[in-house]
């Protein structure tokens, strides 16, 4: 009972060391935390949304093209007998007001109610009429419309395609469970014809859902389907779409994971120095209760319990601080998700059992991790050694080549799993891993040989400081070389990323250059990317051909086909010869591949479609088309960056003759000798007179795109900064416990004359060295880093090759970082060392 008494008595005394340990698990648990709930709470609304809007179907019909033929519903339902079926037409709208993204469903509310709950009451409270009756009819859940500020009767703008559209809202949604109430939060129901209206597809629909009954009725359902439908529809299980697209982002999502879990090993670099501080604190306290009797085991639990106690605490703090940084997150991961994959509307973060069960269990289980090793130096030495800090710190000065040798196994280690392409996503993963920790232990031998070597630089300091402040880094060598890898893991990922990032960066430009040849570009108004846009008119089209001042006038159609491996884009142009020779190819050549691309005769695909489903030059793809299925050979594999799902580009004789769409989404202008962009753009206008649509110079379309680059790695700023603050407060730990466990060697010195601004010199000297030992350690780790990141990580999640650039200014940048990190870690502990007395410090201590 005493002991454990003076346990509490301790942790009550040193508030400021157990506020470390509170911050560095708090931090590391919360970013975790944080990602966590972010990348789940999207993927979980798009997952529930599709589940409300599926509802009992088990299958869906499709078209090859992204739209039906409403005959195709009239064959189904009328002469097939196929009675649980219902028509969708959806789409996208955005409020006029707020500029929230809303997904519009049209249904048949005679179809519905076999088929989906939320449309079992269209029938109550005069619902039906008003939906069938009233033009611009819809219902919304009630929360939804309090969102908006919408109430029940009024009327709300919605914007799409560029065209505005007044809704009524007739009536609430009323959801029969919590699942589908949260699949609805951004969803707009109306009557399937208003809906046509909205998105121009008057006699189109997006889909069919059917119930089909299981075993071998279902199974004969099935064929029958399949024999009487036209060519070129397809009939998918109600999920396959959600789940594609749940793989779709899932490399996304992993990434975003991977790089909050740094921030833990950051962490765990943290608590082992905060527990360690404890331990050395109490180093004298502990050899006595040895020498009188006092077991290692009941030492072990008096201190493992101190330190669970503050995990718990530290995780619930974190946990606290990850929900709290989640709704940020959420809203940097959604938007990226609507930048590169599909249109979503996320407003708040879900607060998750299963999020937060798991980074409670990454933080206590890295915390008492993290603290074995202390806790082990502190009961498992004999009371002298423990008594005595100059035995602990020579035992590490012996083992360092040990710990360097196993570092230097790791590292074979990570090499050899990163090599193996068969292990994909998660043996990349790994594999970086493995490199840091291994790096890591090298980090305490390259402190005994760096130390010295650096001492020259300390010079600056008078007498015999800089001297001293070179030896202390190396005394205290179980201190300072953790410190020191803590730093150097923080700043070497900021390093591989921001290399990454610029590499990127550089790649896309050199794309977008290749890419864009045109001079001005013509779509429709609207918040869709490429495959998101309607098409434009066709008479417009016509008359934007004959602009005077343009040359050539290219035209492109972006659909989306529905394959047994998922949806895959599908690119049709029509382009000048010295367009396609621009394109950058990673096997083949602009000039081998355009006979047969302009022929009719092959397609080309993007090297994210080759990578993704291992297809090159001379292999054949099958596509389904409204005639069935149509097989092309491949000419060439190119470079793409607007898609990581893949992309088949094929000449638009093709694309019309095959699918049978006319219709254009996209138009890029040549202008001739002598006409300015402006001028172009001009003449565009006037030809289009009050058509809605979007002119786009060349250079402000390269310049949006970048744009859209630069907010998709928004997210990996914001976890490379809490990153580093994790370190800032381990260095600021750890030079505490330098400070706690040198006081007498200092008061010492105190005594025989060195001042109190001498005093602060030595710190500083030592932290400077610190600062610069870390930063040159951190170049070749994050260089590595950023070589896994490129050519293995991004390869594997994307499929997409980057050109490895190397910025000196980021060198630069990362050494100064490591610098200014341990000079401000060091301010508070210099302060306090050079103030405290030389009596009080000498004095024994409990």
């Amino acid at each position: 009972m005493i002991l454990w008494r003076a346990g509490w008595r301790h942790l009550v005394r040193h508030p400021w060391q157990n506020l470390l340990a509170l911050v560095g698990i708090a931090l590391g648990v919360g970013v975790v935390t944080a990602v966590d709930l972010a990348n789940e709470t999207a993927i979980r609304s798009f997952r529930f949304a599709a589940t409300a809007l599926a509802g009992k179907a088990t299958h869906t019909v499709t078209g090859a093209t992204v739209d039906l033929d409403e005959k195709i519903y009239r064959l189904m339902r009328a002469e097939l007998g196929v009675r649980p079926s219902a028509p969708v037409v959806e789409g996208h709208v955005v409020l006029a007001t707020a500029g929230a993204t809303l997904r519009l469903i049209g249904v048949d509310p005679f179809a519905e109610s076999s088929l989906r709950t939320f449309s079992s009451r269209f029938t109550e409270k005069g619902i039906l009429k008003k939906l069938l009756t009233v033009p611009g009819t819809v219902l919304l859940l009630p929360e939804t419309a309090r969102r908006l500020g919408v109430a029940k009767g009024e009327t709300f703008v919605v914007e799409t395609g560029g065209i505005r559209h007044s809704l009524h809202l007739a009536g609430y949604l009323e959801p029969d469970s919590d699942l589908t109430r949260t699949g609805l939060e951004s969803v707009v129901v109306s009557d399937i014809a208003t809906a046509q209206e909205i998105f121009h597809q008057e006699g189109k629909l997006s889909r069919i859902d059917l119930i089909l009954p299981e075993g071998k009725e279902g199974d004969a359902v099935l064929a029958l389907l399949r024999a009487k439908l036209p060519a070129g529809i397809d009939i998918v299980p109600a999920g396959a779409r959600a789940g594609a697209l749940d793989r779709m982002t899932k490399a996304f999502r992993l990434n975003l994971t991977a790089l909050s879990l740094l921030a833990l090993v950051v962490g765990m670099f943290l608590i082992y120095n905060t527990i360690t501080f404890s331990v050395i604190r109490r180093r004298r306290f502990i050899g006595l209760l040895r020498a009188i009797g006092v077991t290692r085991r009941e030492i072990f639990l008096l201190m493992f319990s101190e330190v669970a106690l503050l995990a718990l605490l530290g995780t619930a703090i974190g946990l606290i601080f990850g929900v709290m940084l989640g709704e940020n997150l959420t809203r940097l991961v959604t938007r990226t998700i609507n930048d590169l994959y599909f249109v979503m509307e996320v407003r708040n973060v879900q607060v998750l059992p299963g999020s937060l069960l798991k980074g409670a269990l990454l933080g206590m289980g890295a915390t008492l991790l993290a603290a074995l090793p202390p806790l082990r130096e502190a009961t498992a030495a004999p009371p002298r050694a423990v008594l005595s800090r100059s035995i602990i710190e020579a035992g590490h000065r012996r083992t360092a080549p040990r710990t360097a040798a196993a570092g230097l196994f790791m590292l074979c280690v990570a090499g050899a799993i990163l090599a193996v392409p068969e292990w994909g996503l998660g043996g990349g993963f790994t594999g970086l891993f493995l490199l840091i920790i291994g790096y890591a232990f090298l980090i305490p031998l390259a402190v005994l040989v760096l130390a010295p070597l650096l001492r020259p630089l300390l010079e600056i300091l008078p007498g015999p400081l800089g001297r001293m402040a070179a030896r202390g880094v190396v005394v205290s060598l179980s201190r300072t070389g953790i410190v020191t890898a803590a730093l150097v893991v923080a700043v070497s990922a900021g390093i591989g990323v921001g290399i990454m990032v610029g590499s990127f960066r550089l790649t896309v430009e050199s794309w977008l250059e290749s890419w864009l040849r045109a001079d001005v570009y013509v779509t429709t108004v609207g918040t869709g990317s490429g495959r998101g846009k309607p098409p434009l008119d066709a008479d417009l089209v016509q008359r934007l051909r004959q602009v005077p001042g343009a040359v050539f006038t290219s035209l492109t159609r972006r659909i989306s086909v529905e394959t047994h491996q998922g949806p895959v884009d599908l690119l049709a142009m029509e382009l000048p010869r010295e367009t396609f020779m621009n394109y950058r190819f990673r096997e083949g050549s602009g000039k081998e591949a355009w006979a047969g691309f302009s022929g009719g005769t092959a397609v080309i695909v993007s090297e994210p479609y080759a990578y993704r489903h291992n297809v090159h030059v001379g292999d054949r793809v099958t596509l389904p088309a409204p005639g069935g299925m149509t097989t092309f050979p491949v000419a060439g594999v190119y470079y793409d960056y607007g898609s990581d799902s893949g992309v088949i580009a094929m000449s638009r004789s093709v694309f019309t003759r095959f699918w049978r769409d006319h219709t254009v989404d996209g138009m890029g202008l040549y202008a001739a000798d002598g006409i300015t962009d402006s001028s172009l753009a001009d003449a565009i206008r006037a030809r289009a007179g009050t058509s809605r649509i979007e002119i786009i110079p060349n250079r402000e379309l390269k310049r949006t795109s970048l744009a859209i680059f630069d907010r998709t790695f928004a997210i990996t700023n914001v976890l490379r900064l809490v990153t580093v603050i994790v370190a800032f407060v381990g260095i600021l730990s750890a030079l505490m416990a330098i400070q706690v466990e040198r006081a007498r060697e200092l008061a010492v010195a105190r005594a025989l004359g060195l001042t109190p601004a001498q005093v602060w010199g030595v710190v500083c000297g030592e932290t400077l060295l610190i600062g610069i030992i870390a930063g040159l350690l951190s170049l070749p780790l994050g260089i590595l880093q950023a070589l896994v990141l490129i050519r293995v990580i991004n390869l594997r999640s994307f499929g997409w090759t980057m050109e490895f650039t190397l910025d000196p200014a980021l060198m630069l940048q990362a050494m100064l970082l490591a610098l200014t990190a341990a000079l401000l870690a060091g301010i508070y502990p210099s302060f306090v060392m050079s103030r405290t007395s030389p009596a009080l410090a000498l004095k024994e201590e409990e």
